[in-house]
């Protein structure tokens, strides 16, 4: 890999991780002079086994020790707490379903992050996250990764010209495989670490369980489609469209549970019921139509001619895209028709679109 002949200084996001560790080694063979910076942004709990910070820390820190490069801790768990979880909290007191993650990603790790690189003297930040960037004549286009398996694009949808003018993504043009493969090949200890999985201030604990510490339960009945109350919830906001774990439901009389599973179809926050359907496939799971709102442009602005034309989306991260019509509800939201039904909408999941590989945007399912 040929190294470039200036020192241009890039501060990296270091989580401990084999993404980031492996990022830090391309940008160091291609010239850059390198800055590892880990960000700790959850503070409560930070070192049971659900979510061992400590454990991180020491292995980003490592890493840049075997790589060369200097190491930087730096506490973003105030921001955090004001700008991410605070809306995560009042998001599912109001019984939707956000995603902490992409809010992190323009709050924290395009923001407050980027913010702090530039005032020690970076001219660009980087993270491990699997997605490109295209400069054309300075307008900034987020392309999903190489590998689609692990793209990240969706989570990225809210940055802005300016926070993607200011990034790299080292690893966008790489197959996780082969991310391991340098890991190895370099030397590095956490090339087979095992990648995290959910929001870090979760972990692998009971989403209930921690959730419950912040909102108290208010236990209400379980209804079928025509009425019939077949359980007991621990309060609507606990649960979410599509749900099927956790429910209590097995064994009920005259329903047959373990051929067909029950899911959340409906929740209702004022009367505290959830509505349920049994089969993955039910017809009442589905839906044509949805609508956003706190809709972001990766540009700024939406394309030409947006209402004509054909687009693909995803209403959440781990789903097929879908190919979708566009057409705006005033200034503030837009209606999203699918060619085909979409399996359990999830109001404050995001809906992010996409025009073949390059990411244009999203907004919040409301």
């Amino acid at each position: 890999m040929a190294k470039k002949t200036y020192k241009e200084l890039v501060v990296l996001g270091m989580s401990g991780g084999v993404d980031s560790s492996v990022a830090a080694f391309i940008l160091k063979e291609q010239g850059y002079k390198v800055v590892g910076l880990f960000m700790q942004n959850w503070e409560d709990d930070s070192n049971d086994s659900f979510c061992n910070i400590k454990e991180d820390l020491l292995d980003a820190a490592s890493v840049a020790d075997l790589i060369g490069i200097d190491f930087e801790y730096i506490n973003f768990a105030k921001e955090y707490k004001e700008k991410v979880f605070s809306i995560f909290l009042q998001e599912y007191s109001m019984g939707r379903t956000p995603n902490p993650d992409i809010l992190c990603n323009s709050e924290i790790k395009f923001k407050a992050f980027l913010e702090h690189s530039l005032k020690i003297g970076a001219t660009k930040i980087a993270t491990g996250h699997y997605a490109r960037i295209k400069n054309e004549n300075n307008k900034f286009q987020l392309l999903k990764a190489v590998d689609s398996n692990k793209d990240q694009s969706y989570f990225l949808y809210k940055l802005n010209q300016n926070q993607l003018s200011s990034a790299i993504f080292p690893i966008g043009n790489l197959y996780k495989t082969q991310v391991r493969e340098i890991a190895k090949k370099i030397g590095l200890h956490n090339a087979s670490k095992k990648d995290s999985t959910g929001i870090c201030f979760i972990g692998e604990r009971p989403f209930a369980d921690f959730l419950n510490k912040y909102i108290k339960e208010k236990e209400g009945p379980i209804l079928t489609i025509d009425g019939k109350e077949i359980g007991t919830h621990k309060g609507v906001f606990f649960y979410t469209i599509g749900q099927r774990k956790g429910l209590g439901l097995g064994g009920i009389k005259g329903f047959s549970s373990q051929k067909n599973p029950w899911y959340v179809f409906k929740k209702d926050l004022d009367k505290n019921i959830i509505y349920v359907v049994q089969d993955h496939d039910n017809k009442m799971l589905y839906s044509k139509t949805l609508e956003i709102n706190d809709i972001s442009w990766i540009n700024g602005f939406p394309p030409d001619k947006v209402e004509q034309n054909d687009y693909s989306s995803k209403s959440r991260y781990r789903q097929s895209e879908a190919k979708c019509k566009i057409k705006f509800i005033g200034n503030e939201k837009a209606l999203i028709t699918f060619f085909e039904p979409q399996w359990a909408i999830t109001k404050g999941q995001s809906l992010v679109i996409y025009d073949n590989d390059v990411c244009l945007g999203g907004g919040i399912i409301c």
